[in-house]
């Protein structure tokens, strides 16, 4: 079944692709985004991995809580989907607010966690960062979704990229027209509401991290992932020319190579981990 039952009335909606016995990766979206814009990364992972992707409380198809909600609580959520499918542990990717999630989750249940891919992502919150986020959140409320859309879009894609993507990226309008600003609103609240302590506890991830940023990203910029990976003791920072904030999309070919790169050498060091462990 799709569908993870939550406390206070709230429902997550998941969706399994790939191999039922291929190594899982469970995949975490940004603010205001569903599970389908993974859908890139869980075509090109299809044969090698067990995908699993959610929407985020307050996206998609999950619930809109009438209460407040936290990223602790959305990283709940992702834990619970991971039980609802009977995984112990696996390779968490998150991207933007959901890098920041699956910071959370690496810190509070290390025993989860494979491996760590942040992408687009940051692990504090900067003034100008809470401002513009505080902007979008009212646009969406006093004009709609429609208008956040047009208006994010400049921050969403590199300007290389913009007359190239634009067409093909048309959907965001339309498609956030149709999502009612209450669940955005309350997910930039989550991420505004997060304070900083964190970052002291990301020097605890014991699992290799990948961290990726375009250098053309101008919402979480490159300063914020080499942060995090000084931060993460067995992090590598990956850097791809000329993408923004929506690499996934912008360069989906490179970052999905990059990630399935890391992931097959992760799985590959715990083999051969688990068999120095056996001969001994």
């Amino acid at each position: 079944m799709p569908w993870i039952q939550r406390p206070l009335d709230v429902r997550i909606h998941s969706q399994v692709t790939g191999r039922p016995d291929a190594p899982p990766v469970l995949l975490i979206q940004g603010l205001g985004m569903n599970k389908n814009g993974w859908a890139l990364q869980r075509f090109a992972m299809a044969t090698k991995f067990r995908t699993i992707a959610f929407d985020n409380r307050g996206s998609g198809r999950s619930t809109i809580p009438a209460e407040a909600f936290s990223l602790q609580d959305m990283a709940d959520d992702a834990i619970a989907v991971l039980d609802h499918h009977g995984v112990r542990d696996a390779h968490i990717v998150g991207a933007s607010m959901g890098g920041a999630i699956a910071q959370i989750i690496a810190v509070k249940y290390p025993e989860r966690v494979r491996s760590l891919t942040l992408a687009c992502t940051a692990c504090r919150n900067l003034q100008w960062r809470t401002e513009l986020l505080r902007h979008w959140a009212d646009t969406a409320t006093a004009r709609g979704m429609r208008q956040w859309g047009d208006e994010s879009m400049r921050w969403l894609v590199g300007p290389r990229s913009f007359r190239r993507l634009a067409p093909a990226m048309s959907w965001l309008g339309p498609w956030a027209s149709f999502r009612p600003s209450q669940g955005f609103s309350k997910q930039v609240a989550a991420i505004l509401d997060t304070d900083d302590s964190m970052v002291a506890e990301l020097s605890n991830i014991a699992v290799p991290a990948l961290v990726v940023v375009g250098n053309q990203d101008i919402l979480t910029p490159r300063a914020d992932s080499e942060e995090i990976a000084e931060r993460i003791p067995q992090a590598e920072l990956v850097v791809i020319s000329g993408a923004a904030h929506g690499l996934m999309v912008e360069h989906a070919s490179t970052f999905n190579q990059i990630v399935i790169d890391f992931i097959e050498r992760t799985e590959h060091n715990n083999r051969l981990s688990r068999s120095a462990a056996k001969a001994s």
